[in-house]
């Protein structure tokens, strides 16, 4: 599979879908923390590259990328992007990240808005509160001790209680547990990109920003509550909020949900066309 190459010998790992000739800007999938381009399903792959092009990758130190040993931003990870964007020489494209990815979406807009066509933050924030951060930390703990097993379980709450009862979830997870960091440098990369989680606040940097944009969270998601993301939508000049509401609605609503999922994406690819 394509691999780019950094300027400081760190290797990205990306795929890319669809065919560059269809109309349209490319779509740009930003992954959240801990996770590969394998956790977007190819539900979601096939339902944006039916009409545009998909490109999908792995952050450094994450899936298919290099390892890398030093401590990262979101600054940092949306130089990662806009190098790989450049190499490949796609022009402006339809940011679409997720949660960690979402906050890389937006470095990236403020820093490089000739690239940005549009951006959709799904479960999003741009300074986080007493209760996210709490969250956060304790989500980091069984990283930063080598707690695999205990890492994976606290996950869980990215998920609905709906799906965490059902009889198919143990199904599902095995599914896709060959995903999640495995190796030592990974499992060092997650604590790092939970520190950057922590650092990150762009609030007051958000009006800056002049592409646009919907903002997408379910009223389930405890990573990155409706009322963190409603904030970003609120600073974002002319930013569409949508709450996705009911049972599937987390911070994986991608994964719950991928139908509505791809609804609200796809209505607002539509916008910008």
């Amino acid at each position: 599979m394509p691999i780019h190459s950094l300027g400081d010998g760190v290797d990205l790992f990306y795929d890319v879908h669809g065919d560059a000739r269809l109309p349209g800007e490319p779509v740009l999938l930003v992954t959240g923390t801990t996770a590969s381009v394998g956790l977007w399903t190819p539900a979601i792959i096939d339902g944006l590259a039916v009409d545009r092009q998909v490109i999908a990758y792995d952050h450094r130190g994450m899936g298919g990328s290099s390892a890398y040993p030093e401590a990262v931003s979101m600054a940092s990870l949306a130089a990662d992007a806009v190098a790989l964007l450049e190499e490949l020489g796609t022009g402006p494209v339809h940011v679409v990240g997720w949660s960690l990815g979402s906050a890389v979406a937006q470095e990236l807009a403020l820093a490089r808005p000739d690239l940005v066509a549009s951006l959709v933050l799904y479960g999003t924030w741009a300074r986080g509160d007493g209760f996210q951060r709490c969250l956060v930390t304790a989500l980091r703990c069984p990283w930063q001790h080598g707690d695999l097993a205990g890492a994976i379980a606290a996950l869980g709450v990215a998920f609905s209680p709906e799906l965490l009862d059902s009889p198919e979830f143990d199904q599902r997870i095995a599914s896709v547990l060959p995903l999640f960091p495995r190796t030592d440098e990974q499992i060092r990369a997650v604590v790092r990109q939970w520190d950057a989680d922590l650092a990150h606040d762009t609030l007051d940097r958000l009006p800056g920003i002049d592409r646009p944009t919907t903002v997408l969270v379910g009223a389930q998601d405890l990573l990155t509550p409706p009322r963190l993301s409603r904030a970003v939508a609120v600073a974002i000049p002319g930013a569409e909020f949508v709450l996705v509401e009911g049972a599937g609605s987390s911070h994986s609503l991608h994964v719950e949900r991928p139908d509505e999922w791809l609804k609200h994406v796809r209505a607002h690819l539509a916008r910008c066309a």
